[in-house]
């Protein structure tokens, strides 16, 4: 075969840019994808692209004479997507069965394309194609933008905020939603922490290990079930490993950090022990000291945080199944000086284990593949006030299992998968807390389908999902109210239309119907949240949020531009927050009674990114919500401003710079008891270096942070009554890719 046909494109006019076919080289081994990638001006050999195969799993990084070795589950006709930044993203068909090596040749790109998405979808697709609004890191674009935390990290995104009480506890927050409303995945699973349960919770995710970062903006996920009203963000790590590298693989990651004397590092490696059994090992360890702003240190706001897993699969030509264990610990600290607080404040000692078994089974009949899901999930998180008193103690062990079949062409429909979920969920307290130990069951099945109508793409969802939550005891005469057992159960839903209009211009809508159930801590605490300084009342009677979501987008993907905006309406029936009533505690605190109230979320996104010139390109980003509750008109509290980001960058092959201004409005539709923001105005400058140094790619990156030194208010922040955000500061972060 003397060349390749892209994906997508007319073969005859880009084989010679994008890819062609040696037909006089032979690979190595029959069962397996080989060849080169190299630069198509210089044919000077390319380290670090990553080559991935559709549908197999399997994935390589191109060494330092370009060479890729790719095994795959059998001899037939693949996609090959190749990625590496600063060059065009190529996808060609190789048909595995003629045993021909592929050389991939490049061209210098001056803008990020779109990567892949497998969140929330039945088939893989880049993101310009999903009919949700996406957002993906990967490689050098998620290394550019690596923070202390993942909400830190995924900030710059359209429709994406944090919400903190200090630097550890950043809280991702997506269209004014967070905690318990955003789903937390990890490889498609859950996290299994408590985040969701207080501002001061930490995330138990580090992102500096992750393959990539994939976040769904809006309710919608089918595949994944309740609480997705504001979005799911899925950190995606192939911790149990589905195909067998040729040689040694992983990366090594090194960051530093001044405004909080960070340090910290990470190695995954994967290998094949032999040529069924792949081993992922993985280890990382980052501290921080206090964070220091424009006026200050913000005292105990120390981190220690430590990451080790291990994962291993037998790997054959029906599929794989494997085994992985991970630890996370986070030893941090929150700062004092709220009403009620201590003067020093509160450190946090989290810990989490968790053990996941996953098959991927490609049986031959009806369906392309059948996946198979088990974990278990231990959590426990101590709050310690001075000197060392337990103040509040939250345990959780999760056991949770699910079966996901997916489908090519079936009658009308030309992909599709049918699945169903099981899980139970043990929650324990203590110190000062009278919340009563709990437990939480629930059960789902769910159906998601597409109907390719070139050029307009259906998708269509069903959901049930049947949950109940028992508290240990039941209290009919307790002071929250009657504390029983409750049970819910609703079908949500999603309808989504695609239509390419043009081969650069895209439009689409979706409606999705979801709905939460209130948490434990919702329905039944009681007493002194000791790090969040605050008094947590419950509603037994509570009912469960129903939200529908609309979304209307434009897309537009360009040579040199790449464009999409998006308007959102969310409607949540039955919204539940925590309302402050102004009064304090028998102990000082203030008292928080969470309530429902219909709510509604309107707002819009929007992301442009533009090569003027040349390697020269400009970047911006905004995103709007206005947050109501319907029946007053009043403000929903803790609503994120007017935001955006503008940027301007050059980026030539080997190297790049950019300039970038952060800004906000000033927040002053503000909830009861809340104090209104400033707009602010906060300067960036980063740059970057790609070097090859024995045959391996190392990626270098040094980014200064609020140059100016400005003093400015994140509106979501819990501490800004005391402190500004961080100030001046200088990060590096080092990278090698083997």
């Amino acid at each position: 075969m003397e060349t390749k046909r892209l994906a997508g494109f007319v073969p005859a006019v880009l084989a010679m840019v994008l890819g062609a076919v040696d037909s006089s080289a032979q690979v190595e081994h029959a069962d397996e994808i080989e060849g080169i990638v190299r630069d198509v001006d210089s044919k000077d050999p390319l380290a670090g692209a990553l080559v991935s195969v559709d549908g197999s799993g399997g994935s390589a990084v191109s060494h330092g004479d370009g060479t890729f070795h790719i095994p795959v589950p059998g001899l037939r006709v693949y996609t090959v997507r190749v990625e590496r930044l600063g060059y065009r993203t190529v996808s060609l068909e190789v048909d595995a069965s003629k045993g021909e090596i592929v050389v991939v040749e490049m061209e210098t790109y001056p803008i990020s394309l779109p990567g892949i998405v497998i969140t929330g979808s039945v088939v893989a697709r880049a993101a310009n194609e999903v009919l949700r609004p996406t957002s993906v890191f990967a490689g050098e674009n998620l290394q550019r933008r690596l923070a202390g935390t993942l909400a830190e990290t995924l900030a710059s995104e359209p429709g994406l905020a944090v919400s903190t009480m200090g630097p550890a506890s950043a809280h991702p927050v997506i269209r004014g939603l967070s905690g318990d409303r955003i789903l937390m995945l990890e490889d498609g699973e859950r996290v299994g922490d408590e985040f969701a349960s207080g501002p001061d919770h930490a995330t138990a995710i580090d992102a500096s290990s992750a393959r990539r970062v994939e976040v769904i903006r809006g309710p919608g996920a089918i595949l994944y079930g309740s609480n997705a009203l504001g979005g799911v963000i899925n950190v995606v790590r192939d911790d149990v490993p589905s195909s067998v590298p040729h040689h040694l693989t992983g990366a090594v990651t090194l960051q530093g950090q001044s405004v909080n004397n960070a340090a910290g590092g990470s190695l995954h490696v994967t290998y094949g022990l032999t040529d069924h059994i792949p081993v992922r090992l993985e280890l990382s360890r980052r501290t921080s000291g206090d964070l220091e702003t424009p006026v200050g240190a913000l005292e105990n706001t120390s981190t220690d945080v430590r990451e080790v897993s291990g994962g291993t699969s037998w790997v054959d030509d029906w599929g794989h199944a494997g085994a992985t264990f991970r630890y996370y610990g986070n030893d941090y600290g929150i700062p004092g000086g709220f009403v009620g607080g201590h003067e020093a404040g509160v450190r946090v000692e989290m810990e989490r284990t968790a053990t996941r078994l996953r098959s991927v089974l490609r049986p031959r009949g009806g369906f392309e593949s059948i996946e198979i899901d088990a974990g278990h999930t231990w959590y426990e998180h101590r709050e310690i006030e001075p000197p060392d008193i337990l103040g509040t103690l939250f345990e959780r062990q999760t056991v949770s299992g699910e079966i996901l079949a997916r489908h090519g062409g079936w009658g009308p429909f030309s992909s599709g998968g049918i699945g169903t979920r099981a899980s139970w969920e043990d929650f324990g307290f203590g110190g000062a807390l009278f919340t009563p130990n709990s437990t939480h069951s629930s059960f789902a099945v769910f159906a998601l389908e597409e109907i390719d109508l070139d050029p307009i793409r259906l998708e269509a969802g069903l959901r049930y999902d049947w949950s109940r939550v028992r508290p240990d005891r039941e209290n009919p005469s307790s002071d929250i109210g009657h504390i029983r057992a409750r049970s819910f159960g609703a079908a949500s839903g999603s309808l989504g239309a695609l239509a390419k209009l043009t081969q650069h211009l895209t439009v689409g809508a979706s409606v999705a119907r979801a709905f939460r159930t209130p948490s434990v801590s919702e329905l039944f605490s009681e007493g002194p949240h000791l790090a969040a300084y605050a008094f947590e009342v419950g509603n037994p009677s509570l009912e469960m949020e129903r939200g529908t979501g609309i979304d209307l987008f434009v897309r537009l993907t360009g040579n040199r531009l790449n464009a999409e905006t998006t308007w959102f309406h969310n409607a949540i029936a039955d919204y539940v927050f925590p309302l402050e009533t102004g009064e304090l505690s028998r102990v000082r605190l203030p008292i928080f009674q969470f309530q429902g109230e219909d709510a509604v979320l309107t707002g819009f996104e929007s992301a442009l990114e533009w090569a003027v010139v040349g390697d020269l390109t400009l970047e911006a980003v905004a995103s709007y919500v206005h947050g109501r509750i319907r029946a007053t008109d009043e403000p929903l509290p803790l609503i994120p401003p007017l935001q955006g980001r503008f940027a301007v960058g050059y980026a030539p092959r080997n190297w790049f710079v950019e300039a970038e201004t952060r800004v906000a409005a000033r927040q002053d539709r503000t909830g009861p008891f809340e104090s209104a923001t400033d707009g602010y105005a906060v300067f960036d400058l980063s740059a970057g270096i790609r070097i090859t140094v024995l045959g391996r790619l190392n990626v270098i990156t040094v980014r200064g942070e609020n140059l100016g030194n400005t003093v400015y208010r994140n509106h979501l922040s819990r501490v800004k009554e005391i402190m500004p955000e961080a100030g001046r500061s200088i990060s590096v972060a080092y990278r090698v890719v083997f």
